[in-house]
């Protein structure tokens, strides 16, 4: 999803997984005791809002979207100057090969699978994953825009017209993977059309309402996993008390923008309420500063003792920085919740790997809190969805002038793409562990490195006996196909995730260094090379195989994310810049 950022003023609005929940012993509709007065005082207050006949918690006041100029904030991307004619000539030619993937992909979907959530790329035929509204569809709107694919542009907005969102085909919605596929996908494609296709806008506000409605709970908290038909039969609902957190507060980008745009402010208010409990709790958890995994939306707390910013978590922390920017700077919760949490991810989340060429790069990571000894245990477990990292702190160091935070993100770039280059296919895996260096100046030690795979690895059968730690440490690294370095690989699938082109896109796209071009290159033919199928592309089971075996399993973000960073890190700056644009 795309977001326009740079405006002068931000429009004043009219206010703005998991197990059964078990009932609540409250049932006293939330309190507005903390809602901040953001609009001046000659304005008027905001409406009330009027309550759907099927509300059983209605919300009292709103929580009024901020108005007022915007503040000044900082240039994120670099100043390109005139590149070559071979510079140009070979960025041109990535780019073409970047699109005619994408346009053999969209094809196979049309043919196989249109209208319908998700292509089988090697079979044929669908899968409906996310309400059977055709998600792929709708999430791929800004990518056939910015590709200049017209033509499937305009037959995507025929089909858009005919989706009736007021009926899924699941009797269960995930609200999060529905918000980011479908209203993200609307709105980004909106404003990436500058307005010209108000269906768009129209289809976002029908999501939008729909969704509206897994937030009548009695504090307002959603709820994550939404069997939608419960409270149209009257049903009362609740949040869930093990929700994942990444799954409750992910949401902010998609709902402001939605209430920026059609002056509905109540979904501004939903978000912000979410804010609030984060930012409420954000020092009371087993690592302040951080939130684990799982809390309880039901009673918002956060017990839990599991802390990472990978899966599960991610983008709580990824959209801190971007709803700031989003806001125009006139919202300091944001900032101030995401400086909280450096702090503790430098110290206990980003760890250095030992690798064998003595690389200066980080790994996301994450933690386990034993409360009782007081004692935080590191996994120094990686994930491909963990590379977004990389990109976040370099937005945050831009936007908030911590200019050494930029040489972190480089190390986390750096990372990802070192992962990327050391498999056999030279993609990364979506989980891996490596080893942590000792000291400062972290030579490699091959001993250590097979010591640590030898006690960390979980196997059982057919270790030979008598094997010192070492030994066996080279033994399952014979038999496992780990490339040194890796102490451990869990899941060795690839499924066209994003996450890594991602951030080298931004990284590129604030230091201008070709280098990062370079490694996007390698990046896609690598992927290309391996899950091209005849109808379009699709996940492979083994990165670390010389023939990986095709999943036949295609997500909605290979076309709405992943072949759009490959495609706009080639194309020319001024498209998709970040002073212009939240991505």
């Amino acid at each position: 999803m795309f977001l326009p950022r740079r405006k002068s003023t931000v429009l004043a609005l009219a206010c703005c997984s998991q197990e059964s929940a078990r009932q609540s012993q409250s049932q006293t509709p939330v309190q507005d005791d903390g809602a901040r007065e953001l609009a001046p005082p000659s304005q008027p207050a905001p409406p009330r809002p009027k309550a759907h006949s099927s509300e059983h918690y209605p919300v009292r006041s709103l929580i009024p979207l901020p108005k007022g100029t915007s503040a000044r904030l900082p240039n994120i991307q670099h100043a390109f100057g005139t590149e070559t004619q071979g510079e140009r000539e070979e960025r041109e030619e990535r780019l073409a090969a970047v699109k005619k993937s994408f346009v053999h992909s969209w094809q196979g979907y049309k043919k196989h699978a249109w209208k319908q959530d998700e292509l089988v790329p090697i079979q044929g035929g669908f899968v409906t994953t996310f309400g059977g509204w055709g998600a792929t569809l709708v999430d791929s709107l800004d990518t056939l825009w910015m590709m200049g694919l017209k033509d499937d542009f305009d037959d995507a907005i025929q089909a858009v017209n005919e989706i009736d969102f007021s009926i899924p085909k699941l009797e269960e919605v995930n609200v999060f993977e529905t918000t980011i596929r479908y209203l993200g996908g609307f709105l980004g494609a909106y404003d990436l059309s500058d307005g010209q296709y108000p269906i768009l806008l129209s289809k976002a506000k029908e999501i939008g309402d729909f969704l509206y409605g897994a937030f009548d709970t009695p504090n307002r908290m959603p709820v994550t996993r939404w069997r939608w038909e419960e409270p149209r039969k009257g049903l009362k609902q609740e949040a869930f008390p093990n929700a994942l957190v990444a799954e409750v507060g992910s949401l902010t980008l998609e709902f402001t923008r939605l209430a920026q745009l059609t002056n509905d402010g109540k979904f501004y208010d939903a978000v912000q309420r979410i804010t609030d409990v984060l930012d409420d709790n954000q020092n009371r958890t087993a690592l302040p500063g951080l939130w684990p995994v799982i809390m309880d939306a039901q009673h918002g707390q956060f017990a839990d003792v599991g802390f990472t910013l990978g899966g599960m978590a991610d983008s709580t922390y990824e959209y801190l920085p971007k709803q700031y920017l989003l806001l125009g700077g006139l919202i300091e919760q944001y900032k101030k919740m995401y400086e909280a949490t450096l702090a503790p991810i430098m110290k206990h989340i980003f760890f250095r790997p030992m690798t064998p060429d003595n690389a200066d790069i980080l790994v996301s990571s994450g933690v386990r809190v034993n409360r009782n000894a007081q004692v935080i245990v590191p996994d120094f477990e990686g994930q491909h969805l963990g590379c977004f990292t990389g990109g976040m702190v370099g937005i945050g160091a831009k936007i908030f002038n911590r200019p050494d935070d930029l040489k972190t993100a480089r190390r986390l770039v750096d990372g990802c793409i070192w992962v990327y280059n050391h498999t056999q296919t030279g993609i990364m895996p979506e989980i891996f562990n490596m080893v942590p260096c000792q000291d400062e100046e972290c030579k490699w030690d091959e001993n250590r490195w097979l010591k640590f795979v030898g006690i960390k690895s979980r196997r059982i059968d057919g270790i030979p006996e008598g094997l010192s730690d070492v030994e066996k440490g080279r033994w399952v690294a014979g038999e496992d196909q780990l490339p040194r370095g890796f102490s451990s690989i869990k899941d060795r699938r690839y499924i066209l995730r994003p996450e890594a082109i991602e951030s080298v896109f931004i990284f590129y796209r604030m230091t201008g260094e070709k280098k990062y071009q370079d490694a996007a290159w390698r990046m896609f033919t690598a992927i290309e090379n391996y899950t091209r199928t005849d109808i379009a592309n699709s996940a492979i089971d083994d990165v670390t195989a010389a023939t990986p075996r095709k999943d036949d399993r295609m997500e909605s973000f290979w076309l709405a994310e992943t072949l759009k960073y490959f495609y706009a890190i080639f194309a020319d700056p001024e498209i998709l810049s970040l002073d212009d644009y939240v991505l």
